[in-house]
């Protein structure tokens, strides 16, 4: 083996081997954070249905909303439903400086209800009823579980619940993942050969050649999920330019964001004027946009300089085409009537930066498209997961059977160390991803912060799982972990079934595909975990075979310069 510093490094070799080495180390040491970024970004295409799985008390309620919509008489009309959320906002919340009324939904039936922002800035509402306007009181209901759902998978995968400073790290990451890709494609001399190629039970080429297939594979859905990831959070990142502008005061931030989502917003003028009726900007609004209406919000209710903008509803086909989701929006003067602004569906306000930075969002967290395309992201996040997990796993295989030094004499507890990140992040992030969904279920119901709880759980088992990598041999940590994620995953089922009823068949034969659609994936990891089980129990999967240059002794070992490249070849 090699300890000679000057053999190792950027500055070793030509251009190649220069990019082989950045790929190498650049990618090992973000490889875990972006196989857990990755992992649950993949998981957040879902979030959904994961939070529908997540909140069985609700599906009770839902069927019985549905049948009751189905049979309920024809209720008021819009102009009537619109005067009576007016006049239970005057009655009741005067003062509020926003009112916000959803009259119907996009077929002119449905719920009646009314928004508005509390004395302590936090959005409040009130369901008004559809036959005479009176409020519903919220009916007497068993405590339901207080969960964050599939949205956990959201807010980890791009600030690890950690806020601006998790931000910062996958930031980082992200980053560090378009260098990796970058260097790795200047690294393979025969990138489309190599995606053809997979050379079984090779030992340390199998992995290679895997690595390289789903890498080459997903390669330009990886470019585009990291660089427009970076692109949402890019005013965190570079805000100088807001700096400059607005200055750097906690005001001068909230005045950017204001004109940012609220641009053209007049100022209250202090002469009171009584809010007009809403009916015929309504109808001249959903000329303008082509939609129906959705909501009605006018700002500075019940003040001469209010104005009343009416959204419309986006229809799915049509939201579906589109890579921005803005639906169409309709701005009048309360007093003149006159029109301030026009925003046709899927076109943003702000001019070409905001239209750019919104189609940015489409394409990261794909609302278009229906749920062909969903799956096509979450087969592709998978393979994106599989490709970090791969080359992370293949770094360490290189090194069982050929110790090269690059870290001296610590060498080889930096060798354990990684062995141990290989197995935690990979085999303990899915342990933790699916004992989340049982913490769901386990959690006792109405106990304070119960979200937490279970946010706590997903970190406190993933926790476990370092502490287990470390302390058992890698191998054996590897087929532990694995059985335990395999078990955990194959009796979800069963744990739902035994705690809400409700069972596999039952959700198939209801309709209910969005738990199905979970309890059969979960289902799926599980098998797949005793596959890999299985392939590490057998002799011949686990290819022992030394290539025959490892033969050839420590006299002959490889530079390490010599091995990155070999990595990339």
């Amino acid at each position: 083996m090699s300890t000679d510093a000057s053999l190792t490094g950027a500055g070793t070799g030509g251009f190649r081997q220069a990019h082989a080495w950045l790929h190498t180390w650049c990618g090992l040491w973000f490889s875990w954070l972006l196989f857990a970024v990755f992992l649950t970004g993949t998981l957040a295409v879902f979030e959904e249905p994961i939070t529908h799985w997540m909140t069985p008390e609700h599906h009770a309620e839902e069927a019985a909303a549905q049948q009751l919509a189905a049979s309920a008489p024809a209720s008021a009309s819009l102009a009537q439903r619109l005067a009576w959320g007016t006049d239970y906002m005057r009655e009741h919340h005067q003062g509020a400086a926003m009112w916000e009324l959803w009259p119907s939904d996009a077929t002119g039936a449905g719920d009646l209800r009314v928004y508005w922002f509390d004395s302590n800035r936090q959005y409040a509402a009130a369901q008004l009823s559809t036959r005479d306007g009176s409020p519903i009181q919220p009916a007497a209901t068993p405590p339901v579980r207080g969960t964050q759902g599939g949205h956990h998978f959201v807010t980890f995968h791009y600030e690890l619940h950690a806020g601006t400073a998790g931000l910062w790290i996958v930031g980082v990451a992200a980053l560090a993942m378009l260098v990796a890709l970058v260097s790795g494609v200047i690294t393979h001399k025969r990138i489309f050969k190599d995606f053809f190629t997979f050379r079984a039970r090779k030992g340390q080429r199998s992995w290679l050649d895997a690595h390289n297939a789903v890498a080459v594979l997903t390669l330009p859905f990886q470019f585009m999920i990291a660089y427009t990831g970076l692109a949402l959070s890019v005013l965190t990142f570079l805000p100088a330019g807001v700096a400059v502008y607005y200055g750097t005061q906690k005001a001068d931030r909230e005045r950017f964001v204001a004109e940012l989502n609220e641009p053209g917003k007049p100022e209250a003028s202090g002469r009171a004027m009584e809010v007009p009726d809403l009916e015929p900007f309504v109808q001249r609004g959903q000329t303008l946009i082509g939609q129906p209406v959705r909501a009605v919000v006018i700002d500075h209710p019940g003040d001469a300089a209010a104005r009343i903008g009416i959204y419309g509803w986006n229809e799915d086909a049509d939201a579906h085409g589109r890579l921005s989701p803005t639906t169409g929006m309709a701005m009048f003067s309360a007093a003149t009537g006159e029109v301030l602004q026009v925003r046709l569906p899927g076109a943003v306000d702000g001019g070409t930066p905001s239209l750019a930075q919104s189609v940015m969002g489409g394409l990261h967290m794909v609302p278009f498209g229906g749920l062909a395309l969903k799956w096509l992201y979450f087969v592709c996040g998978l393979m994106g997961s599989a490709m970090m997990a791969t080359g992370a796993i293949l770094f360490m295989v290189k090194r069982r059977h050929r110790h090269q030094g690059e870290f001296g004499s610590a060498t080889a507890r930096v060798y354990r160390l990684i062995e141990g990140l290989n197995v935690a992040a990979i085999a303990g992030l899915g342990i933790a991803c699916v004992g989340y969904l049982w913490a769901n279920r386990l959690v006792p119901l109405g106990i304070a912060h119960r979200d937490d709880w279970e946010i706590g759980l997903f970190f406190g088992v993933w926790g476990l799982a370092v502490v287990h990598a470390w302390c058992r041999p890698p191998r054996s940590a590897w087929m532990e972990q694995l059985a335990v994620l395999a078990a955990l995953c194959l009796l979800l089922p069963w744990l739902n079934l035994l705690t809400t009823g409700e069972m596999l068949v039952t959700q198939v034969l209801h309709g209910d595909w969005e738990s199905a659609g979970v309890e059969s994936v979960c289902i799926a990891a599980g098998v797949l975990a005793i596959w890999a089980l299985r392939w590490l129990r057998h002799p011949e999967g686990r290819n022992q075979r030394t290539p025959r240059r490892e033969k050839q002794g420590a006299a002959t070992a490889m530079t390490a310069g010599t091995a990155t490249a070999e990595v990339a070849e």
